[in-house]
């Protein structure tokens, strides 16, 4: 990616995509902390606005959202 977007981006998810606010190269998972590189960014809650790092963080997200 262009360094020019090496911060942290601000998305908008939807139901099956997502649409970029602020360019960026990365999110961060709400359940680890960690990044998450755009080019991998699989799991997220658009109810929610969260990003996840791989299933079992969306699972552990899930899970607390319902409990």
């Amino acid at each position: 990616m262009d360094s020019y977007f090496e911060g942290e981006a601000q998305l908008d998810y939807k139901s099956s995509d997502f649409e970029m606010i602020l360019p960026g190269s990365y999110v961060i998972c709400a359940v680890t902390g960690e990044r998450i590189s755009l080019d991998r960014l699989r799991y997220w809650s658009a109810e929610r606005q969260e990003a996840y790092i791989d299933a079992a963080a969306s699972l552990a997200a899930w899970k607390k959202a319902n409990a």
